[in-house]
């Protein structure tokens, strides 16, 4: 594998700050945590959601209702796919109909990733409406999908790799744009 250069975006203090903003520009826009949930896409948009749902806590004295979903079967790139994907459980223990749900993802690339999502969503149920948080975009987008909720957006070559760390899985907070370089 080519050797890359890296850039950190944000550190874990900027994530954290990024994190709660977005908390509160989701309360802003559905006023109350007991009108929608939070719902996190495998697998850094679970803990994301998550961390969401703390804020919220904080800021309201009561934490919305928080899931998971795994899209992989809904993906339209299994057949071309070398590797098998990896089954995550989906853990949405509400009724989702005519509730507002916030899919909650790290980073909106080509919007391929939020198709699955809503395909899999709708499965459960028909949402009042879906809202899409993510902490990052990078644009080059294919699908008409655009998110309600931006952490941060940065400018991106399809060639480079935006790497999201979360300490949750990673052990460490950060976001990275890798830039790959020739051998």
């Amino acid at each position: 594998m080519p050797a890359s250069k890296r850039v950190r975006i944000l550190d874990g203090a900027s994530v954290q700050r990024t994190v709660q903003r977005m908390a509160h520009e989701i309360l802003e826009r559905n006023r109350s945590v007991d009108e929608f949930a939070l719902v996190g896409i495998h697998t850094r948009g679970v803990p994301l959601a998550n961390r969401l749902a703390a804020v919220l806590a904080t800021v309201e004295g009561l934490a919305p209702r928080v899931g998971s979903l795994d899209i992989n079967l809904y993906r339209d790139d299994l057949s071309s796919r070398e590797d098998h994907p990896v089954l995550r459980k989906t853990e949405i223990d509400f009724a989702v109909d005519d509730l507002n749900v916030v899919l909650v993802d790290d980073v909106l690339y080509t919007g391929r990733t939020i198709r699955a999502a809503l395909g899999g969503l709708t499965d459960l149920g028909r949402p009042r409406w879906i809202q899409l948080a993510v902490l990052i975009d990078r644009g080059h987008r294919e699908l008409p999908i655009r998110a309600d909720f931006v952490g941060k957006t940065v400018s991106t070559t399809r060639e480079q790799i935006v790497e999201v760390r979360l300490r949750e899985c990673d052990g460490i907070d950060e976001v990275v744009i890798a830039n790959p370089m020739e051998p």
